[in-house]
C-alpha cells in the first residue's frame, strides 16, 4: 500500500523534534500553542456532531454499550495482562506506555472514514467515536489512577480539571454554537481537517521536544521497540476479531459490525496525547510513544481490512442486485415488458 503522507509528517515531526527540539521560552510557546490547539480541536469535534444524530444514537444502545465495553474494559484487561512481558519484551516504562494506551478512547474520524469505505453504519460510527470521545474525558484519567497509581505521574482532581477544560469545555462550546457555526464548518470540512491534523502534529512536537531536552530517548533501546511493536500488532489483531466475530454472536448485522470493528478496535491520538501530558507531566513524551506506534499501525490495518470489507462478496451481490432494481426501474414499461 502507498504510505500515509501523514503518517511522514508524523515521523518528520519526531525527526524535528530530535534535531531541534523547543527549549526555555521556546518550549512554553509551544507548550501553549499545543494546548490551545487542542482544545479548538473538540471546539470543532463539538461544532461538527449534529445533537439529533446523538440522540438518534442513543438508541442503538447495544451498539455503544459494546463499543465501550471493548475500549474501557477488554483494552484494559489485556494491557493489564501483558504485564507478564516485563522485563522480557518491555521495559517498565513502556508498559506503563501500552497501559495507558488501552485505557485511551476510541477515535471518531477514522472510525467513521472507515466505517463509510467498509460500507458499514456511518451514523452508528459517529455516535460510538462521540461518546467514547466525550466519556473517556472522565473515565480514561479515574481509569489511569487505579491502574497506574502514582507511576502514571501523578493523577489528582487538578488533572482531571485540567482535561475536562481542555477537551469537554470546548467540545460542549462547539455544540452550543453549533446553531450558528455548523454551516461554515460543514463547507469548509477540509481546510478544518488540516487544522486537526496541524493540532496533533504539535502536541507531538512539543512532547517529544521535552523528551529530548530530558534525555528520556536513551531508555529505549531497538530491540524493545520491536518487543513493543510486537506486542502492539498481537493487541491489535486479537481486537479486530474479537469486535469482528463477538459481534456476530451478539446478533449484529453486517453494517453494525463494521462499526463496532472499527470503533472498538482504535485508539485516539488526538484524545490520548494531551491526557498523557497532564498525567505524565517530563515523562510524557515515553509514554505517549506506544499510543502512536499504535495509531499508526491501526490505521495502515484497517485501511486494509476497510477495502477488503468493501468487496466482500454479499456486499457486492447487494449493490448488483441495486443497481438492477434501480435499471428496471427506470426503463419504460414497453421496453421492462418486452
Amino acid at each position: 500500500m502507498p504510505i500515509d503522507p501523514y503518517i511522514v509528517l508524523l515521523l518528520g515531526t519526531v525527526g524535528l523534534a530530535a534535531l531541534f527540539p523547543a527549549r526555555g521560552t521556546g518550549a512554553d510557546v509551544a507548550s501553549g500553542a499545543s494546548t490551545a490547539a487542542i482544545a479548538f480541536l473538540f471546539f470543532l469535534y463539538g461544532a461538527r456532531l449534529s445533537t439529533r444524530e446523538a440522540l438518534d444514537g442513543l438508541r442503538h444502545w447495544r451498539l455503544h454499550v459494546t463499543v465501550l465495553v471493548c475500549t474501557f474494559v477488554l483494552f484494559p484487561v489485556f494491557g493489564l495482562a501483558a504485564r507478564a512481558l516485563v522485563p522480557v519484551l518491555l521495559t517498565q516504562p513502556l508498559y506503563q506506555g501500552l497501559l495507558f494506551l488501552t485505557l485511551v478512547p476510541s477515535t471518531i474520524q477514522s472510525s467513521i472514514a472507515f466505517t463509510s469505505i467498509a460500507r458499514g453504519n456511518v451514523p452508528a460510527a459517529i455516535c460510538a467515536g462521540s461518546f467514547s470521545s466525550l466519556i473517556g474525558i472522565v473515565l480514561t484519567p479515574l481509569l489511569a489512577a487505579a491502574v497506574l497509581g502514582n507511576s502514571g505521574g501523578g493523577f489528582s482532581a487538578d488533572s482531571l480539571v485540567k482535561i475536562v477544560l481542555q477537551l469537554l469545555v470546548p467540545f460542549l462550546a462547539g455544540q452550543v454554537l453549533r446553531r450558528w457555526i455548523g454551516g461554515f464548518v460543514a463547507r469548509h470540512k477540509k481546510v478544518l481537517g488540516l487544522v486537526d491534523r496541524g493540532s496533533i502534529l504539535l502536541v507531538v512536537y512539543t512532547a517529544f521536544s521535552e523528551g529530548m531536552t530530558r534525555g528520556i530517548w536513551h531508555q529505549v533501546s531497538p530491540a524493545r521497540l520491536g518487543g513493543l511493536l510486537a506486542v502492539e500488532a498481537a493487541l491489535l489483531a486479537v481486537m479486530l476479531l474479537l469486535t469482528w466475530y463477538g459481534g456476530r454472536a451478539l446478533g449484529f448485522g453486517r453494517e453494525d459490525r463494521i462499526a463496532i470493528q472499527f470503533a472498538g478496535s482504535k485508539k485516539s491520538l488526538a484524545s490520548g496525547l494531551p491526557m498523557a501530558s497532564v498525567l505524565f507531566g517530563a515523562h510524557a513524551s515515553l509514554a505517549v510513544l506506544p499510543l502512536m506506534l499504535f495509531h499508526q499501525m491501526q490505521l495502515m490495518v484497517c485501511a486494509v481490512i476497510a477495502k477488503r470489507r468493501a468487496r466482500d462478496p454479499e456486499e457486492v451481490r447487494g449493490s448488483a442486485g441495486e443497481s438492477a432494481a434501480h435499471l428496471v426501474q427506470g426503463q419504460p414499461q414497453d421496453r421492462v415488458l418486452r
